[in-house]
């Protein structure tokens, strides 16, 4: 279901994004860039937090990336990322295929601006064996994702 969830999505805003499904998993940022032949910083790996205030929200960052504590709970005070056995019920996709497009309810949808370092990154779309192709700047738009800068900087 979580996978027609994301074709839905990409339908209902007219979006010609193909989803690739492949027969390997895709569900660690390791197994993606590897069945996609790319390096792990182009995987956008997409987490899901609970604040302190208990909102959740979803954070999309590139695959190499590590939470900056600092920064994070300066941009969003104190939070946590969601139980495992959460993450479906409120995303509405596995873990390994938790991906901004085609969510169970809206969430607030960020994006860590380690990304902006690529052309092209490759969230999950569902499913632990399914990605897209997109550009930073299309899967802001395409999401209305805020940019924040909640990662350890890369040199």
């Amino acid at each position: 279901m979580s996978l027609e969830s994301v074709r839905q999505f990409f339908a209902s805003r007219r979006l010609d994004i193909e989803i690739i499904e492949l027969t390997v998993s895709t569900a660690t940022v390791a197994e993606a860039a590897a069945a996609h032949g790319v390096e792990a910083g182009r995987i956008a790996k997409t987490l899901a937090f609970r604040l302190s205030d208990g909102r959740e929200v979803i954070l999309v960052a590139r695959g190499d990336a590590r939470i900056d504590n600092r920064k994070f709970k300066d941009a969003f005070g104190k939070g946590k990322m969601l139980p495992l056995d959460e993450v479906e019920t409120i995303t509405g996709h596995p873990v390994g295929g938790v991906c901004p497009f085609g969510l169970a309810r809206e969430l607030p949808i960020y994006l860590d601006v380690s990304m902006q370092a690529y052309d092209e990154v490759l969230p999950a779309a569902g499913a632990v064996h399914s990605a897209v192709r997109i550009s930073p700047r299309q899967l802001g738009e395409v999401t209305a994702g805020q940019w924040v800068d909640v990662c350890q900087a890369f040199d």
